[in-house]
């Protein structure tokens, strides 16, 4: 038995959300990603002497409506504050953030993984600003220097900081996913942790199985994708677990995760608390949210991720692994009720969009938006097929031209005749030609073989082009092997 499984992994997540505000947190600034460097900066987020912030509305409004998500109880009254540290790419050398008050608190999310739902605290939800970004001249340990693009300072961050409920990497990827979700269906980020627009750290501590008391903390950073998160961790246990198990102690520090090494490297010990030195800004006055507007914001939230996947299973009777692919994206999501709606038949539409559908998309649900396939068009296509007008087949043959030229099904079928052949007449001439030309399948058949059928209606399809009718093919085939 690994040495880990005698101890308990306590784990806290700290999300930071680049808000999809169009300007920055306390200026007029673009918020867009990228830029030529510093194009996107004035006086104010460059830290200059002598200017005033200015509080981004939208931004407030895109907090609340995810604490709200969050089941978080959003405070009356909160306040920003300095919370002060060096870095060459913060210009003002504090940073605008909040602290003692913050904007909401005491929330939670709940996660399904193996079965079982668990729900997992949120600690506090506040907003911050960015900071700028650091350009090393080569690898960052043999850099002779280093360029600053202050482009993302004072770009709009939502921090979000969970209890010390997970207790495994795989809570953990799970809880991020459903996050990243409830972000995105809301219009508030575009989770996108490649960019950096969602970006996590991960706190993590060890304890004996059945203990109480809290291990010493370890905070992991430089984690972009679920998958890196779920390694990082998992590789942290290992390592500190092996510590415990010899009798050393766990240093308190920050370790970055390398993913090319496949581990967690130390990056800086915090054996003691840092002092941010906060005080309230000064130049912000205590910011009032009326209860009146919290209660438009919520009655303006869209259906949730997890509520609409539970939805789908009973309202349209498809599999959960099916309802949790479809309900991913919003965008997919709407697009899955608009075909089902227009026609409908949900298993047929699931397996199509899940297969025919995402192939195209390159598995990327959110680029649904951009398919040249509208809902109405995919639904004529299942109709076609479910009517018998083309088979399977021709139906996937007519989908890729649909995707190319953006094209009705119909006009597609009519202009290159490709309607399915149902005439048992017809098809009876096909069937006693392919029988000729394969006695041995037919008498194998015949023998008990079952699968010399499937050979045999492939070789009338394969005559007809794809065209005849599958169902019609098999009956015609049984009558006429029948002993």
């Amino acid at each position: 038995m690994s040495v880990k499984n005698d101890y308990e992994a306590v784990i806290g997540i700290e999300v930071h959300a680049q808000l999809l505000t169009q300007t920055k947190m306390f200026c007029g600034c673009s918020a867009a990603f990228g830029g030529s460097p510093n194009s996107y900066t004035c006086p104010i987020c460059q830290g200059m002497p002598g200017v005033l912030p200015v509080i981004n509305k939208r931004a407030i409004e895109f907090s609340i409506r995810t604490a709200l998500a969050f089941n978080c109880t959003v405070n009356a009254s909160c306040r920003f504050a300095r919370k002060h540290y060096y870095y060459p790419d913060m210009p003002k050398n504090y940073q605008i953030s909040q602290y003692e008050e913050p904007l909401a608190e005491h929330g939670w999310l709940e996660i399904d993984l193996d079965g079982q739902t668990r729900r997992i605290g949120i600690q506090r939800l506040h907003l911050e600003e960015d900071v700028g970004k650091l350009i090393h001249e080569g690898a960052l340990e043999t850099a002779q220097s280093s360029l600053v693009d202050f482009n993302r300072s004072g770009v709009p961050l939502m921090e979000t900081v969970s209890k010390p409920d997970i207790r495994s990497p795989e809570e953990a990827a799970a809880y991020l996913k459903a996050f990243r979700a409830i972000l995105v269906y809301l219009g508030v980020c575009d989770g996108n942790m490649e960019e950096g627009s969602m970006r996590c750290d991960a706190n993590i501590s060890l304890r004996s199985r059945g203990a109480s008391e809290f291990g010493t903390k370890v905070e992991i950073k430089n984690m972009n994708s679920f998958k890196n998160v779920q390694h990082a961790l998992a590789f942290e246990i290992e390592r500190q677990a092996k510590l415990l198990s010899r009798g050393e102690r766990i240093v308190q520090e920050t370790r970055l995760w390398n993913a090319d090494k496949g581990q967690t490297l130390s990056m800086r010990s915090k054996e003691y608390a840092h002092d941010y030195r906060y005080f309230p800004e000064p130049d912000l006055m205590p910011l009032e949210i009326e209860q009146a507007w919290v209660d438009e914001i919520k009655r303006g939230l869209p259906e949730l991720p997890r509520a609409r996947r539970q939805r789908f299973v009973s309202q349209y009777g498809i599999p959960e692994y099916d309802a949790d692919l479809l309900t991913s994206d919003r965008a997919l999501a709407d697009y899955y009720e608009e075909v089902v709606r227009l026609h409908p038949n949900p298993k047929a539409a699931s397996n199509w969009i899940m297969s025919e559908l995402l192939r195209e998309l390159r598995g990327d649900p959110a680029s649904v938006v951009s398919t040249p396939i509208r809902p109405e068009q995919f639904a004529k296509l299942l109709k076609l097929q479910d009517d018998g007008t083309i088979s399977g087949k021709i139906a996937k043959e007519v989908f890729e031209k649909m995707a190319r030229s953006g094209e009705d099904p119909e006009a597609i079928v009519k202009r290159e005749g490709l309607v399915q052949v149902a005439d048992a007449g017809a098809l009876a001439a096909i069937v006693d030609q392919v029988i000729a030309a394969n006695p041995g399948a037919a008498q194998d058949f015949v023998k008990g073989k079952k699968q010399s059928l499937g050979f045999l209606v492939g070789q009338v399809m394969k005559a007809t082009q794809g065209k005849a009718n599958p169902q019609l093919v098999n009956d015609l085939l049984i009558s006429r092997l029948k002993p």
